[in-house]
């Protein structure tokens, strides 16, 4: 089971390469939006802002999420370490139920390339 370090790295190693693709993934990814990641199997949240091609964390906080952020996030810790690193895709683990992907419908269309 992947830690909550491990997390926060993958998350951290996610905006890096947000910031630095291209074309229209990173049109898609310089949305302004309120974000929330929760990690299932650790019961953690972590909540920020994607915010310029970038992903901000501000806060970790155990349980679900207190407010419901503009895109919302849900899986296991070792499927997001799993999904950054390249060894599982998301359009698999998100077809199969193992993430869950919650944003208002624009929001979701600019966010396909980005899957």
């Amino acid at each position: 089971m992947a830690t909550i370090d491990e997390c926060r790295a993958a998350l951290d190693r996610l905006s890096d390469n947000l910031a630095q693709a291209d074309g229209s993934v990173r049109g898609a990814a310089a949305l302004d939006r309120s974000l929330s990641c929760h990690i299932t199997d650790l019961d953690q949240t972590f909540t920020g802002r994607l915010d310029g091609g970038r992903i901000r964390v501000d806060t970790v906080s155990p349980g679900p999420p207190a407010t419901k952020a503009e895109i919302r996030l849900a899986m296991t810790g070792d499927d997001l370490v799993a999904m950054v690193a390249g060894e599982l895709k998301f359009a698999k683990a998100w077809a199969s139920g193992r993430v869950r992907l919650e944003a208002g419908f624009r929001d979701l269309l600019r966010l396909k390339s980005l899957l």
